[in-house]
């Protein structure tokens, strides 16, 4: 069974005048989340195969912080996880079958959409992913990233 990690990150520093959003950093709120985060999956043995990571700063100071606690693990970062739709962060996960426990750090609505999409097979009006929130989504053996596949085994927020 392969597992799916999805990290929001945690909560943001409002944009500075003429500061794109993509360069907002983490709060000091926000970087106790973080690490928070890392210690709820480190103490459940949730440390992640490999990390695809949205470029924006706070998703990267997220998982700073996370790495800080549960340890260097492989990680890349994805332009595409920032402003994705579910359908986008879903073929990425595609892409990265071969992973057994595959954590993607990003933004919502985005993670909060394919979460439902995966457990329930619909995103609707779906709103619960709080900043520093996971969810933990386990996938059946062989199965592609579709609407139903997989099982919300666990979900944590600070």
């Amino acid at each position: 069974m392969r597992e799916l990690i999805l990290l929001r990150h945690a909560h943001a520093d409002p944009a500075l005048p003429d500061q794109p959003d993509i360069d907002r950093p983490l709060s000091a709120e926000g970087l106790a989340e973080a690490e928070a985060a890392g210690r709820w999956l480190r103490d459940r043995g949730l440390v992640p195969d490999c990390v695809l990571c949205s470029p924006a700063r706070r998703t990267r100071e997220t998982l700073e912080a996370v790495l800080g606690i549960v340890g260097y693990v492989d990680q890349r970062l994805e332009d595409t996880i920032y402003e994705a739709t579910s359908g986008t962060l879903a073929a990425l996960a595609d892409e990265h079958s071969e992973v057994g426990r595959l954590m993607v750090v990003g933004h919502n609505p985005g993670l909060e959409r394919l979460a439902a999409l995966l457990h329930s097979g619909q995103t609707g009006e779906y709103r619960g992913m709080p900043p520093g929130g996971i969810a933990v989504l386990d996938l059946r053996d062989a199965a592609q990233i579709e609407p139903g596949a997989a099982e919300l085994s666990a979900f944590w927020w600070p």
